[in-house]
């Protein structure tokens, strides 16, 4: 039970395989291919509730929701750079994260009313995927898997700890 359930778009990207099926679909340049992407992984989404598969709609979930993000990153900065420099950049400086310098916002720039819609698009679908019954039941059974999986864990753990310490027969038979 690897996966985790945040709340914005944690692992998006790296958790296989379906960062490859989705990201493919992932794009947010104009209005109208914001809606054709939204729909496409919405679609996704929609299979992968009804498969009962919580991980695979929790990560379509994340794309939308980045979708809506990035785009609306793009409308706030002039070629969507929130940093003056990046955390690569400011490695290379010998820097740390928190000497990161945010950028004003722009305004009126090429693109931004474009962007600002285009995140719309996929904020209304975002909307849709929080609020599906399913996808909160999948959720709510998930949590409480996890849970009672990590208690588990917890006990072997327990165990094997006690078990080095105290005579390893003994207590390996009532573990």
């Amino acid at each position: 039970m690897s996966y985790a359930i945040a709340r914005g778009e944690v692992g998006v990207l790296s958790f296989e395989p379906y960062k490859s099926i989705l990201l493919p679909h992932w794009r947010f340049r104009t209005v109208l291919i914001a809606k054709e992407s939204s729909q496409t992984l919405k679609s996704a989404f929609d299979h992968y509730v009804r498969s009962e598969d919580l991980v695979g709609a929790d990560m379509a979930r994340k794309f939308i929701q980045m979708g809506m993000t990035r785009a609306r990153r793009y409308a706030n900065y002039k070629g969507g750079r929130k940093y003056e420099k990046s955390e690569k950049e400011l490695e290379a400086e010998g820097k740390v994260k928190a000497d990161r310098v945010r950028k004003e916002k722009s305004a009126g720039h090429d693109g931004r009313e474009e962007k600002a819609a285009a995140s719309e698009v996929f904020k209304e679908v975002w909307r849709e995927c929080i609020e599906d019954e399913g996808y909160v039941r999948l959720k709510e059974v998930w949590k409480k898997e996890k849970k009672e999986w990590e208690k588990g864990v917890a006990l072997i753990l327990e165990c094997n700890l006690t078990s080095c310490n105290i005579n390893t027969h003994a207590m390996a038979s009532s573990c």
